[in-house]
């Protein structure tokens, strides 16, 4: 397991584990970062990362990413 922050761009994977305080998850939870759905990263720029989730692209902050394990 490795946070979304490290993947690579373009390659899809698995979410493992949402972590972060329930709040928190919650918020991911609703943006489609559920553990056993697919996320790709788009790309990484300036401290944030595009995603692509359900087929919406969300972006999200670093320290978000680093709460969804892969």
């Amino acid at each position: 397991m490795m946070p979304l922050m490290l993947a690579d761009p373009g390659e899809v994977n698995m979410i493992k584990k949402v972590g972060g305080n329930p709040e928190v998850k919650k918020h991911l939870e609703n943006l489609g970062f559920v553990v056993g759905g697919d996320v790709t990263v788009i790309s990484a720029l300036g401290g944030n990362v595009i995603v692509n989730v359900k087929g919406a692209r969300v972006a999200i902050s670093e320290e978000m990413a680093r709460k969804i394990m892969i």
